[in-house]
Order: structure tokens, then C-alpha cells, then sequence
């Protein structure tokens, strides 16, 4: 099998990348140090010949709010495109679980935008869903002008593991498209508080944690359920606690 990794040196892809290979697949790293520019459409065409299957999991260098919905809009369309002429059978795109109700941040509908260039793209799909990585934790921790204390929302969060999740979409892509949805979290859900309280914990922060439930997500206003599976799901397996003790 080949694989095409749109972002396939960055944090997720080169995980993917590792996990095709090392199971005896061709992996073409698409990025734009590999001369692969998705956003311009240099390099796609030729990347995707033969392929069977499209991975998409790169990320906006700029979260402004023309920048962002420019790279995913303009990267989506011209790598679907591609896809299409190539006849790929397979193109998975990874998103995040809750995505479509989080309409009041940029980045969000970005990602809905660059989720229906890929339903709409006729070619056949799956698009992975996530929750937020356990690396994600401290940027939610983040209180600006507040040096002690940190005020973060009471919704539930189940975060997860990279690892499980790059080890679940390099299993997707050896999978007969789903044409929909299918969603990853981790093993444990709690509210946002009380997981922050436990991360900070465990890096022998001592900042106080406020649970409030006004508090936005990254200037998102969250119902309980927001960023949490809702249906059906895969439960990676890594634990909080396991995965501060993985060697980084």
C-alpha cells in the first residue's frame, strides 16, 4: 500500500508515518521541506500517483482567523482534487470531536469548512475525530495575566493520547473508508477542572484551579457535552497517569 501524509513530518504524521512503515508500507511524508506545499498545490499531483490512500493531518502554521480558514479551505481543495484525478480509493482527515458547535472560534469553523471540502470531494473518506491530546493540556492551563490562579471551563474533557490516536488513523487508513465519521477519546472523562487540577498536579505545579462554568474555550462557549464523544467512539488506552510517565 501507499500512503500519502499531508503534514507527514509534523507531530501527528511523522507518528503515522512510523506506524505504516514500520508495517511494511510506502509512505510518501508530504510537507513543505519535502518540496509538497498542499496550501499551493506544488507538488500534490505527482506525491499522490499511485496512492492508495491520503492522510491528512497538518495543521495551520497561523491561528488568525483569514490565515487559518485560508490553509485548511486551500490545502483540502487542492489535495482532494488530486486524490480524485489519482484515483485514490482511501482519503482520512483528522478533525476534532465537537467541532461543528464550536461556531464562535475561527479555527473551529475552519475545520468544518475543510470537513465539507472532503465529504463533498466525491472521493471516498474517512474523517477521524479526536479529542484534545494530553500535550494540549498546558496551552488550556494558560490564563493570561493570572499568574496563580487558572480559570478554566467545568465542561467535560476526555483527553488522549497522540500516540493512540496516530496508531488509530494509521489503522483507519488499512480500512475500508466509513464515507462519515468516526471519533477517538481517551479512557477517562472528567470536567476540565478537575483534569487540569490533576495535569498541574502531576508537573508539581501548584497554581490554584477555578472551575468556571462560563469560562470559554479559546473563545468557544461550551456546553457540558461540547468536547466530549456524544455517540459512539474508540477509547484509547493511555490514562493521564500513564502517559506522564512515557519518556519524552
Amino acid at each position: 500500500m501507499k500512503a500519502v501524509i499531508i503534514g507527514g513530518s509534523g507531530f501527528i504524521g511523522s507518528k503515522v508515518a512510523k506506524f505504516l512503515k514500520d508495517a511494511g508500507h510506502k509512505v510518501v511524508a508530504a510537507s513543505r521541506r519535502s518540496g509538497i506545499d498542499a496550501v499551493t498545490g506544488t507538488g500534490v499531483a505527482e506525491a499522490m500517483k499511485d496512492a492508495d490512500v491520503v492522510i491528512d493531518v497538518s495543521n495551520s502554521p497561523s491561528f488568525e482567523e483569514k490565515d487559518v480558514f485560508e490553509f485548511f479551505t486551500k490545502s483540502s481543495s487542492n489535495a482532494t482534487r488530486c486524490a480524485k484525478n489519482a484515483g485514490v480509493g482511501h482519503y482520512i482527515a483528522l478533525s476534532i470531536v465537537g467541532v461543528d458547535d464550536l461556531h464562535t472560534n475561527a479555527y473551529f469553523r475552519a475545520k468544518v469548512a475543510q470537513e465539507e471540502i472532503v465529504k463533498n470531494s466525491t472521493v471516498p473518506y474517512t474523517i477521524v475525530r479526536a479529542t484534545q491530546f494530553f500535550e494540549f493540556l498546558s496551552a488550556i492551563a494558560y490564563t493570561p495575566g493570572a499568574e496563580d490562579v487558572v480559570r478554566v471551563s467545568t465542561a467535560f474533557l476526555q483527553p488522549v493520547a497522540s500516540d493512540d490516536v496516530s496508531t488509530f488513523i494509521a489503522t483507519t487508513a488499512l480500512s475500508a473508508p466509513k464515507n462519515g465519521i468516526v471519533e477517538i477519546a481517551g479512557p477517562e472523562r472528567d470536567q476540565t477542572d478537575v483534569i487540569i487540577r490533576a495535569y498541574l498536579s502531576s508537573k508539581g505545579d501548584a497554581r490554584n484551579v477555578v472551575g468556571d462554568p462560563e469560562a470559554e474555550y479559546f473563545g468557544a462557549k461550551l456546553e457540558p457535552t461540547s468536547l466530549v464523544p456524544v455517540g459512539e467512539y474508540h477509547k484509547g488506552a493511555t490514562s493521564l497517569s500513564e502517559w506522564g510517565k512515557i519518556p519524552t
